[in-house]
């Protein structure tokens, strides 16, 4: 069985830029750990926005400018991406939570009757839940699992909500 990880948004505005947080700051080391160890391929995503972010919906709804495309904040965090770089990794970005085009490269990419996913990131109760969903959705009979300790989520209440969403979906949380 071939297993892919998907390394969601560990971009600097979620860790300690403008909607960063001390719990996502606590999970960096574990997910560069998670990267350096994992036997597989790697898919880095990218929460992406323009200069127009605070005209959209989720700029009125979410009025805190971040990971505008280019910006500082938008860039994979250092750490993460150096051993990312190591590993060797795809990325894609993502305008939105989810990302409908990740179920799409994972097709093309990969031999999905043989494979497993697991994600880590950030935030596990808006991106990494709604890539774990859409991922289920697309393929119903994988191995889908997130490990709660490279997650982090806006509160430590909403991480938790959010793993027992993914439980109630037969998404496996570790």
């Amino acid at each position: 069985m071939e297993k892919l990880l998907i390394v969601v948004d560990m971009q600097n505005d979620f860790i300690d830029g403008a909607l960063g947080t001390k719990e996502a700051q606590a999970i960096v080391e574990n997910v560069i750990k998670k990267v350096e160890e994992f036997d597989g391929p790697i898919i880095a995503t990218l929460d992406t926005h323009r200069d127009d972010y605070p005209d959209t919906r989720e700029g009125r709804f979410l009025p805190v400018a971040h990971c505008i495309k280019d910006t500082e904040g938008w860039k994979i965090n250092a750490k993460v991406k150096s051993a990312l770089k190591q590993k060797g990794f795809r990325m894609i970005e993502k305008p939105t939570f989810g990302s409908v085009e990740l179920p799409k490269l994972i097709k093309e990419k990969y031999n999905t009757k043989n494979l497993s996913i697991e994600l880590v990131g950030l935030c596990t109760d808006i991106c990494v839940v709604s890539n774990a969903m859409i991922l289920k959705a697309e393929f119903p009979e994988m191995d889908i699992s997130v490990d709660s300790s490279c997650c982090a989520g806006v509160t430590p209440e909403k991480h938790k909500a959010a793993l027992e969403t993914m439980r109630s979906c037969q998404i496996e949380v570790k």
